[in-house]
């Protein structure tokens, strides 16, 4: 009952900080900025600061904690790692990341059921990481950008998208 099942959820209020609501057409400096846009400067500014604090952690204690994981989770607890914490850690962080990218999503969308995430954007997440490499920002916006412009070009030639998307 609280999800709708498959009806999804709707009537989603639209993101609002205090009294400046993100849907909303805004006037600065004699410029009209319409909703779509004050949207779109909110999610660059917040994937801005997630790669920030994500670079920030790589180079962090923790950063290199999860590298020694990686590499060999055994000798990193031998160092003193506290294996156990460090994962949960990252586990949440990534959570954390994906919640409020949810809430985003659905303030934007307004309505959010299951047919909002299918297989094909699944697909399209995991190629970006395979194509970008795992553990680079730079790489993952750069195949990002390749790969959803690629989709848009072929957006007249609906029949070839899939070819030049299992050809990258």
């Amino acid at each position: 009952n609280i999800t709708n099942g498959p009806q999804g959820v709707n009537l989603i209020d639209p993101i609002a900080f205090g009294g400046f609501s993100f849907s909303q057409t805004h006037t600065l400096l004699g410029v009209s900025i319409p909703g779509i846009y004050t949207y779109y400067y909110l999610f660059l500014a917040l994937a801005l600061l997630i790669i920030f604090v994500s670079l920030r952690l790589q180079n962090s204690r923790i950063g290199r904690a999860w590298v020694a994981i990686r590499e060999d989770e055994v000798a990193a607890e031998a160092m003193g790692i506290n294996t156990r914490n460090i994962k949960l850690l990252a586990f949440a962080m990534g959570a954390s990341f994906a919640g409020i990218s949810g809430g985003l999503f659905a303030g934007f969308q307004g309505f959010i059921s299951p047919e909002s995430f299918t297989f094909g954007e699944s697909a399209l997440v995991l190629a970006i990481v395979v194509l970008g490499g795992m553990g680079s920002q730079l790489g993952i916006v750069i195949a990002a950008t390749v790969m959803l412009g690629g989709f848009e070009l072929f957006r007249d030639f609906q029949e070839y998208r899939m070819l030049v998307f299992g050809f990258a």
